[in-house]
């Protein structure tokens, strides 16, 4: 389905339901929606950026606990979740190879702190204060991590003055799920405040699985935080953060991309393991001079271990095997200058710098086909480290009270080096290479506050991914790649309806992008794959919605994204079909294996992507209530790489996951009944590596939430 062709639909969809915004509770403009991704705290009715924000409590009435389920809750956002890493785009943007060379686009802020980009990834949310999806390129502060956009998930903090206070939750499911999470906030002092929060999972597998090796036995998952806020004078806070997580996903059952059998039956004959434990300090200070200045310090340590192992050919006939066990240790830092926000010119200084050091320790990185051999395995070890350091800033100035305009930019220095012992079914390769990127990304906005209840804004951004280095495969260091470039041109529409009751967003958007990151097959001898840039720029662009509505007892929420693709021309040897005749990217010529991809569409990149929640509260005898609410999300069909080849499983299917609660609410207790993936749809999460892995399949419970 093409853009053109859903566009009439989607006006009369604007038109009729004045927009859509994101899924907040509120009943009048004075309830703001606030986002911080920009360092300061603004009303997201009124800011030039295109987001969905969520509380805590949107969380769990939509039923999403990680990062997996926000697809299905904001436009435009896919993620393909391949067990040990995800692949997260925003607007056809964001990831689209599975290495750890290749950075995400996507980039996830938890407290303040860019964490590990890509992995870990199942860190669940628990104690949240509210999680903010931006989209489309946030080069300005978030930084080369942000092509397609950013995630700031904020958890509570804790609360200075009051009384001890906190919550309490028990939850039970199908596949024997038993969940316990909960929180207390301690006001130690007048001066001082610590919070503690928990979180338990464990579960059965979903999987049936036959054959020699029977390896997955469900979910066994422990998280914990601890805060502690001080605020010794009125001009200065200081507020502390560690947490720790145990991730034990048991593996990530998988068989060949064309299999016919179900989904969650699998016959295997490998072992499988999956194993994150990771762990995060975070210090953030701030303290404002005289003249309303503030200096903001965010620090931030993270040291994790993520440890796979898998069955690589899916089936109890082969004998292909994968393992690792990687180390990766972050250290940032982040300094602001933030102005008052009273007067015209408003102004924020800012730098940063991050050290991220991967470690691969001998005999932990192995593919055997089969193990025994040094002639039929695959074996890496050593380290890669990446580095960073930035300066950013922007400045507003009111022209008049109701015009504003805004000029950001960031400039930043990366590297990246290899030192690392590659062998490779019998021949020892050293890897000793390095390269650098540097690169000035901007934003210019101009802003409208039309009156007290319409917003109009337009802007041109841009953005940067750094390059990365290719393992060496036998023909020498192979040469890296290129950093991505995106230049984005967007304009949008935040209004206010009926005193409030109603919010909306409504933006549209292009894209030129430059040089994306694609593995094919290597250009002179395609017998091997090589990652590259692609030689001409994609273009991208779509259309976005979101409406909030609340009239007393009933509340709607829901979003719309529409895009197009189009790679410009570009040949390409699939690697999968191992060949010997050359193909230039830039030339070709096309024939036999290879393969003029213009005008393909991106990957990870559906055209038609929707979601609503509606929820109602009935008035039950003695102040109780009993809420039904229902969400459902759609995410269309997606190519997994560029040469569309249905053949060999590159097309991933339509997701449509319907949610369902029913909630009884009495006094500070609530007993809630859940499903989610009520219709039970078997979908394919992600393809990697010739393989398919399954999304969550039906789950059902019941929970009781206990404030006190």
């Amino acid at each position: 389905m093409k853009i053109h062709a859903l566009w009439l639909s989607a006006s009369a969809l604007t038109l009729g339901w004045t927009g859509i915004a994101a899924a907040q509770t509120a009943e009048t403009d004075s309830d703001e929606i606030v986002i911080t991704a920009e360092r300061r705290t603004e009303n997201l009715q009124t800011a030039p950026i295109a987001a969905t924000v969520m509380t805590g409590e949107d969380l769990a009435n939509a039923g999403v606990t990680n990062v997996d389920q926000l697809q299905f809750v904001s436009p435009g956002a896919t993620v393909n979740n391949f067990g040990q890493g995800i692949d997260f785009n925003i607007r056809g943007i964001g990831k689209g190879e599975h290495n750890s060379q290749t950075t995400t686009g996507v980039i996830t802020y938890r407290d303040g702190v860019a964490t590990f980009p890509g992995y870990f990834t199942a860190e669940p949310y628990y104690d949240i204060a509210r999680v903010e999806i931006l989209r489309g390129p946030q080069g300005t502060f978030v930084g080369q991590n942000a092509t397609g956009g950013a995630v700031f998930v904020t958890s509570n903090n804790p609360e200075i003055g009051g009384d001890y206070s906190g919550y309490v939750q028990g939850s039970l499911g199908n596949y024997n799920y038993v969940g316990l999470q909960g929180a207390v906030n301690l006001p130690l002092t007048d001066t001082l405040a610590a919070r503690v929060a928990v979180n338990l999972d464990a579960r059965d597998s979903f999987y049936d699985i036959t054959g020699p090796y029977q390896g997955d036995d469900g979910v066994r998952m422990g998280s914990g935080r601890f805060s502690l806020l001080w605020e010794p004078a009125s001009n200065f806070s200081a507020l502390f953060k560690i947490d720790y997580n145990y991730l034990d996903l048991s593996g990530y059952p998988s068989d060949p991309v064309l299999s016919s059998n179900d989904l969650f039956d699998i016959t295997s004959n490998g072992r499988m393991a999956a194993l994150d434990r990771f762990g995060r300090a975070v210090l953030q200070m701030n303290y404002e001079f005289g003249n309303g200045v503030t200096l903001r310090s965010v620090t931030g340590y993270q040291q994790g271990n993520t440890f796979y192992v898998a069955d690589l050919d899916g089936t109890s006939v082969g004998n292909s095997y994968f393992a690792d066990s990687v180390d990766d240790t972050i250290y940032s830092q982040e300094f602001n200058l933030i102005s008052p926000d009273d007067g015209p010119l408003t102004w924020i200084l800012g730098a940063y710098y991050q050290y991220d050091l991967l470690d691969f320790p001998p005999g932990e990185f192995v593919i055997g086909v089969p193990l025994g051999s040094p002639f039929t395995e695959y074996r890496l070890d050593g380290e890669n480290l990446k580095e960073t350091a930035a300066i950013f800033g922007q400045i507003s100035y009111a022209i008049t009270p109701r015009f504003e305009v805004q000029l950001g930019a960031r400039y930043v220095e990366s590297s990246t080096e290899n030192d690392v012992n590659v062998y490779q079914y019998g021949t020892y390769i050293p890897d000793q290479q390095s390269e650098s990127y540097s690169n000035l990304s901007g934003k210019l906005a101009l802003n409208w506050t039309v009156d007290d209840h319409n917003f109009l804004y337009a802007f041109v951004a841009t953005g940067f991914r750094p390059g990365g280095l290719n393992v060496p495969v036998g023909l020498g260091l192979p040469d890296p790649f290129d950093e991505e470039l995106v230049t984005s041109y967007e304009a949008g529409w935040k209004a206010g309806f009926w005193d409030g009751h109603i919010r909306t967003q409504i933006d549209a958007y292009y894209n030129h992008y430059e040089n994306f990151q694609v593995i094919i097959g290597y250009p002179a001898f395609p017998t091997f794959g090589f990652e590259l840039n692609t030689p001409n720029p994609t273009e991208i662009y779509g259309f976005e919605a979101q409406l909030e509505a609340v009239f007393g007892p009933l509340s709607i929420n829901a979003g719309l994204g529409i895009m197009e693709s189009e790679i410009g021309e570009f040949y390409a040897t699939d690697p999968r079909a191992a060949s010997f005749t050359p193909c230039d990217p830039a030339t070709g010529p096309a024939g036999g294996s290879c393969i003029n991809l213009d005008g393909a569409e991106q990957t990870y990149a559906p055209e038609l992507t929707y979601n609503f929640g509606i929820q109602y509260d009935i008035s039950l005898p003695g102040g109780d209530t009993l809420t039904p609410r229902v969400n459902f999300g759609h995410v269309s069909s997606q190519w997994a790489t560029l040469f569309e080849n249905p053949s060999r499983g590159d097309l991933v299917e339509a997701r449509d996951i319907l949610n369902a609660q029913l909630a009884w609410r009495h006094g500070d207790t609530i007993v809630t009944a859940w499903a989610t993936n009520l219709t039970d749809q078997h979908y394919v999460a992600a393809i990697n590596s010739g393989l398919r892995f399954a999304g969550p399949p039906r789950q059902f419970g019941i929970r009781v939430f206990r404030a006190f």
